[in-house]
């Protein structure tokens, strides 16, 4: 009987932890004024309160994709652990958006990246999350989702090597390839 209740515990805090660290899904009806998400805080107990240190994602755009007419896809990037697109994200995917909408033919991948800090699962899977927020809003502005692929590098691909936040914070974005 101490065995059935112990397993019985087990399993439900395994079903509590995999509940509570489930992803959150990207709406895709919400507004482009609307918040796109927002990630649970901390990306692992080795980052706790680094947050704290943590600088704004970096407002100029890197672009990543020459186009066939000579301009760029601008690549967008993201606050530590998050997913959610800040304004000046926003203005850089109406760009990207308006440039694909008259550029119906291109196909593009979103890649997902990740700084340092974290699992290589969680990066994984924030990568993913970052892509998929991408990919949403570029719909809502009347990309044809079809046009495009997500993939998750995590922290595998860095844009810049080092150990500092002014690193990590180009190395938390979304490259279109």
């Amino acid at each position: 009987m101490q065995r059935i209740a112990l397993l019985t515990g087990t399993a439900m805090a395994a079903l509590l932890c995999f509940g509570g660290c489930a992803k959150k899904a990207v709406d895709a009806t919400q507004s482009p004024a609307a918040p796109v998400a927002a990630a649970p805080s901390g990306e692992t107990a080795a980052t706790a309160g680094a947050e704290a240190q943590s600088q704004p994602a970096p407002t100029s755009s890197t672009a990543t994709l020459s186009t066939q007419d000579g301009s760029k896809l601008e690549t967008i990037y993201f606050d530590y652990d998050s997913f959610t697109l800040q304004p000046a994200a926003r203005q850089a995917l109406e760009r990207n958006a308006a440039w694909m909408r008259t550029n119906p033919t291109v196909k593009v991948t979103i890649e997902g990246h990740c700084d340092e800090r974290g699992s290589d699962e969680y990066n994984l899977a924030l990568g993913e999350r970052r892509a998929m927020a991408v990919k949403s809003y570029l719909t809502i502005l009347g990309v044809d989702g079809g046009r495009v692929a997500t993939i998750s590098y995590g922290e595998e691909r860095p844009a810049v090597d080092g150990h500092d936040e002014t690193t990590w914070s180009k190395n938390r974005r979304a490259e279109f390839k």
